[in-house]
C-alpha cells in the first residue's frame, strides 16, 4: 500500500489554503442563470447540487456565490473549492478540514459572528467529507453548497451520513427557457398570446432545441462537433460515474444496454428481453447484472426510466419500462437506424421537464390497451395524464392520442388532460370536452403546476 511522505499532508494543505486564497481573489464567473423550482439552500441544510456530468453544476455553485455577493456579503465570506484540481488528487476530508481551520485563522472575525457560505465542488474526491460538513453544521454558523455526479453519491449518502441536513438540488442540462436566454432570444410573457412573427420564430427556436439539446457547451456547434462532444460526454460518465465508481467489470454489456437505452427515446425496455438478447449474441452476462448497471446509468443521470403506472407490484415488474436519455440532443448521437424523430425529443424532453417541477412521474396502460405517455402527480397535489405527439393535425392521429386520453380518463377521474404538440399547427382542431391541447413550448415557459 502506498504511504504518503511526511510532508504530502501539509503541501496538500498549502494548495488548499492558496485555492481558497484564488477564489476570493478571482471574479465571479458570469453564466446563464440557471432556474431552479423550489428553494435551493434550507437553514441547517447542506445543499447537495447533483446532476448529469457537464450539465452545469460548477457554474451554479458560482451563481449562488454571486447571488449572495450581490446582496452585500463579503467575498470571504464565500469560500469555493474544487476538489478535482489535478494538484489535489488524494485528497482527505481531514486536509480540507485543517484548510477550514486556516481560512477562519485568517478572518477571526468571521467565527461564530458571521455566516460562511462553503461552496465544495466534486465533495465526493475527499474521502469522509461526510463528517466534515456534518460537523461543520453542527458546530460553526454556516451555509454548506455541495456538487457531484452520481445520484447514489449524493442522495443515498447524504441521507445517510448527514442524517436528515442534506437538501438535494437537481441540475438538468437547459430548459427551453434557459436556453432561450443562453441565446439572448426574447422569452415571451405571455406564450399562448403572440404575434404570428412572434410564435414563427419561438416555434422555431423550440425545434431548434428539440435537435441541439440543452448541454451549455453543445450550444452553437455544429451537429458533427457537437455529437463528438456530447458523445465524450457519455464516454467519461460511463468510465467515471458507473465502471469506476460501481467496479463494474462488463464493460460490453454495459456499451451494448447504454446505447440501447441512449437510441431508442420512449422505448419499452424490459431486462428480460435485453438480457435473453445478449445471450443469444454470445455475450455471457447475469440478470442481476444487467438490473444492476440499469440502476448505475441512471444514478449517474444518464438515463431515465418510466414505470407503468398500477398498485400491482407485479403488474409493475412484469411491464416494461420506458427509457429516455436525460437530453434530447442524445438522441441524433445514438440512433443507430435514422430513425430519431422530433417526436422523440419532445417526449423526452417533456420528461426532463416534468423532473424539474418535482412531478413523480408513471405511464398508463389502460386495461382496454391504450396508452398514455405521461402521469404527473405534482407535489402540491392533482394528478395529470399528459399525451406527447408532435403533430396530430391529422384525424386519423388526432383520434388515437385523444382516444387514449379519453381511456385513460376513466382509470383516473380526477386527473387533468393534456395533449402536447410540438407547434400550434399540430393542435387537433376537434377535441372531446376536458382535453387541452397546446404547443408544448407554450407549458415549458409557463409557471409550474
Amino acid at each position: 500500500m502506498a504511504t504518503r511522505s511526511p510532508g504530502a499532508p501539509s503541501a496538500l494543505r498549502d494548495r488548499l489554503v492558496a485555492r481558497l486564497a484564488e477564489s476570493m481573489a478571482r471574479p465571479l464567473p458570469e453564466a446563464t442563470p440557471r432556474v431552479i423550482q423550489g428553494p435551493v439552500q434550507l437553514p441547517g441544510k447542506a445543499s447537495a447540487v447533483v446532476g448529469i456530468r457537464r450539465a452545469g453544476k460548477t457554474t451554479f455553485l458560482h451563481q449562488i456565490r454571486r447571488e449572495h455577493e450581490r446582496a452585500g456579503v463579503a467575498r470571504e465570506r464565500l469560500p469555493y473549492l474544487n476538489l478535482e484540481d489535478e494538484q489535489l488528487v488524494g485528497i482527505t476530508a481531514r486536509e480540507v478540514g485543517l484548510a477550514v481551520e486556516e481560512h477562519y485563522r485568517r478572518f477571526p472575525a468571521l467565527r461564530g459572528r458571521e455566516t460562511v457560505l462553503w461552496c465544495f465542488d466534486e465533495i465526493q474526491l475527499a474521502p469522509g467529507w461526510e463528517r466534515l460538513v456534518r460537523r461543520l453544521l453542527d458546530t460553526e454558523k454556516v451555509e454548506v453548497a455541495l456538487s457531484g455526479s452520481s445520484a447514489a453519491l449524493l442522495s443515498r449518502e447524504i441521507a445517510t451520513s448527514l442524517r436528515g441536513r442534506g437538501w438535494t438540488v437537481v441540475i438538468h442540462p437547459f430548459g427551453f427557457g434557459e436556453y432561450l436566454v443562453h441565446h439572448r432570444r426574447p422569452l415571451p410573457a405571455d406564450p399562448g398570446f403572440l404575434a404570428p412573427a412572434e410564435r414563427s420564430a419561438l416555434e422555431h427556436s423550440f425545434i431548434e432545441y428539440l435537435g441541439t439539446g440543452g448541454f451549455p457547451e453543445a450550444q452553437g456547434l455544429d451537429a458533427v462537433t457537437r455529437h463528438r462532444l456530447l458523445s465524450d460526454y457519455v464516454d467519461v460518465a460511463l468510465l467515471r460515474d458507473v465502471v469506476e465508481r460501481h467496479r463494474v467489470s462488463n464493460i460490453v454489456g454495459l456499451r451494448w444496454l447504454s446505447r440501447e437505452l441512449l437510441g431508442n427515446a420512449g422505448g419499452l425496455f424490459s431486462v428480460e428481453r435485453f438480457h435473453a438478447a445478449l445471450r443469444s449474441q454470445g455475450l455471457a452476462i447475469a440478470k442481476g447484472t444487467v438490473h444492476a448497471l440499469l440502476a448505475a446509468l441512471e444514478d449517474c443521470f444518464l438515463v431515465r426510466t418510466v414505470w407503468v403506472d398500477t398498485r400491482s407490484e407485479r403488474r409493475r415488474m412484469v411491464n416494461p419500462r420506458k427509457s429516455y436519455p436525460v437530453d434530447p440532443g442524445l438522441i441524433p448521437v445514438y440512433d443507430r437506424l435514422g430513425s430519431a424523430n422530433i417526436g422523440h425529443a419532445l417526449e423526452t424532453a417533456v420528461l426532463i421537464e416534468l423532473e424539474r417541477r418535482h412531478a413523480e412521474v408513471a405511464y398508463v396502460r389502460t386495461r382496454d390497451g391504450f396508452e398514455v405517455d405521461f402521469l404527473a402527480r405534482w407535489p402540491e397535489g392533482g394528478e395529470t395524464l399528459i399525451q406527447v405527439c408532435a403533430d396530430a393535425s391529422g384525424e386519423a392521429t388526432a383520434q388515437r392520442e385523444l382516444r387514449a386520453l379519453e381511456a385513460a380518463a376513466r382509470e383516473y377521474p380526477r386527473a387533468a388532460r393534456w395533449l402536447l404538440t410540438a407547434t400550434r399547427d399540430g393542435v387537433p382542431t376537434e377535441r372531446p370536452p376536458g382535453i387541452e391541447a397546446r404547443p408544448a413550448y407554450e407549458w415549458f415557459l409557463s409557471r409550474p403546476s
